[in-house]
């Protein structure tokens, strides 16, 4: 079996929170394979997004050991976090994240011209066309729709051609036309692109699509539910 892209081993988080340290996630361990397609399902507050951003080196484990194309994440500082993510990985949210000073086009042109490629204006075009938002490139978040701004959101994240795609509950702020069309648009990146795609969602729509799912139960893998794409 060829190594995993994603590979988790005895994974906890615990973070601080008002009455001190809360235990978010308990000895995850998972492999996603290369080119798969999985979907992390479970009741709020279950660890969901919080597995997602340990996995994309946007949390740290406070223990076990986080891999991905090879690197080991918890041995790496956040400059080389943040160098890693650039080069290999596309993360959309929830919320867009867009940059509101900046149009369509120079939200999903600026991580290019940061990872130094030239062709950055033309990527980002192209791109953009290819989410159907051409005619939008020169619109601020602002002037355009929650699903416009999640397709640039798409646009940007895909643009650098990440090895791995992570996307939280990138369909939670759209209506049901919209987060059709976003579904769309993610599984066609990974078919575009032949990303790796690992999505947090409340969606049975779009759990129904993923080559896998896992059901997260109080920051644990639900064993009872080996593939939960009916139970949710």
């Amino acid at each position: 079996m060829p190594d995993p892209v994603i590979a988790l081993k005895d994974v906890t988080l615990s973070l601080r929170g008002n009455a001190g340290m809360v235990e978010i996630l308990h000895g995850i361990t998972l492999d996603v394979a290369k080119g798969e397609t999985l979907g992390l399902i479970g009741p709020s507050g279950s660890g969901k997004s919080s597995l997602l951003m340990v996995m994309g080196g946007l949390e740290n484990a406070s223990s076990g050991s986080v891999t991905a194309l090879g690197e080991d994440l918890t041995a790496m500082d956040e400059d080389q976090l943040a160098r890693f993510r650039r080069d290999h990985m596309g993360v959309v949210f929830q919320s867009f994240n867009l940059i509101p000073t900046m149009t369509a086009l120079e939200n999903v042109a600026t991580p290019l011209e940061l990872a130094g490629h030239r062709d950055a204006f033309d990527r980002a075009h192209a791109e953009l066309a290819a989410m159907g938002l051409a005619h939008r490139a020169d619109h601020y978040p602002a002037q355009m729709s929650g699903g416009e701004q999640q397709r640039v959101a798409l646009a940007r994240a895909a643009a650098p051609r990440p090895h791995l795609l992570l996307a939280d509950e990138p369909t939670g702020n759209l209506d049901g036309a919209n987060g059709d069309a976003i579904m769309d648009m993610l599984f066609g990146l990974r078919d575009r692109h032949g990303a790796t795609l690992v999505l947090v969602t409340h969606s049975s729509a779009l759990a129904h699509r993923c080559d896998r799912v896992i059901r997260l139960t109080d920051g644990r893998i639900d064993t009872t539910h080996a593939d939960a794409r009916a139970a949710e």
